[in-house]
């Protein structure tokens, strides 16, 4: 059952899978709202990690995980994005060199303090402190495990938010997408751009030529995960087209579309702030210019009853 119905589920325990030697996927089911993937390398002086988790309790096991394989210490984080899933754990790497785009830096420092209320049901976060990269490119950093290039790449406009980048292993044909990519789950683009995301999913992310996909959520999988997200974002630029022309709100489209196949993914109620996103861009607005968030989320929870999102990490 997804989170618009009233949810008793316990999420399966996290799995590590090893997609190419040395290269792990961090797999947390059941990848909906806050529970996200990482990865991490293995070389011979060190481990590079790719995202933290949200909780104490998960980044705890995460590196748990890490430890079963190999006893090297995790030298380097990467953040593939601002997202608290993806880095209110940076705390716990204390040795590692944490690294992101500029504009992580600046994200994770706006967003501040994890918080559930009132758009999401309570987390127990732990004791998290915010730690932002301490290194930061503005196009590109090359991360070298041994002999391994792993080319850490931003993706050059607003997508799922403005400072997505993905971690792409050539030699391997490997790549770590971030949340430009869900597998069983809703893409969410409140914070992006769902033209954006269009663009670097068709321009960036296809022509890589990439075997095996780690998304951000949900199962590692393959090429036909960028269709798969091409298609619902699509679907939201055509729903918002004609909910538009109908004098429809967001919310008010929403509730009129038929979701069709897209109603069988998790988290289901972000059709809302894809909508609201994708209403700013018909009337103009940049790839990820500011909109009200927070009325997004609001009328988010109203689609799902009124009852707040419902968040298992």
């Amino acid at each position: 059952m997804t989170s618009t119905g009233h949810d008793v589920r316990t999420p399966a325990p996290p799995r590590v899978q090893e997609v190419s030697d040395g290269i792990y996927a961090y797999h947390q089911p059941d990848g909906t709202w806050w529970i996200n993937n990482t990865g991490f390398l293995v070389g011979r002086r060190g481990v590079a990690s790719i995202d933290a988790c949200s909780t104490e309790r998960r980044t705890r096991a995460y590196l748990d995980a890490i430890r079963a394989v190999t006893p090297q210490p995790v030298r380097t984080l990467i953040n593939t994005h601002h997202h608290g899933d993806h880095t209110f754990g940076n705390y716990l790497f204390d040795r590692a060199t944490i690294v992101g785009h500029e504009s992580v830096r600046t994200g994770i420092q706006a967003w501040g303090e994890p918080r559930s209320a009132p758009f999401w049901t309570e987390v127990e976060w732990g004791q998290v402190q915010i730690e932002p990269p301490f290194l930061t490119y503005t196009d590109a950093v090359t991360l070298w495990v041994d002999d391994l290039r792993c080319e850490v790449r931003h993706v050059g406009t607003a997508a799922h938010t403005t400072n997505d980048s993905v971690v792409w292993i050539p030699e391997r044909g490997v790549l770590f997408a971030g949340d430009l990519l869900f597998n069983g789950g809703t893409p969410f683009l409140v914070q992006g751009s769902v033209v954006g995301a269009i663009s670097v999913l068709e321009n960036i992310v296809a022509p890589l030529g990439a075997d095996i996909i780690v998304p951000g959520h949900g199962p590692v999988g393959g090429p036909q995960l960028i269709e798969d997200v091409l298609d619902y974002l699509r679907f939201v630029q055509a729903t918002a087209k004609e909910g538009s022309a109908s004098g429809l709100s967001p919310l008010q489209a929403a509730y009129e579309a038929d979701l069709g196949p897209y109603a069988e993914l998790a988290d289901r109620e972000r059709i809302v702030g894809n909508l609201h996103r994708a209403y700013a861009e018909l009337t103009g607005a940049a790839p990820g210019a500011p909109i009200d968030v927070a009325a997004a989320l609001a009328d988010m929870v109203t689609y799902n009853g009124g009852r707040p999102l419902t968040c298992l990490a």
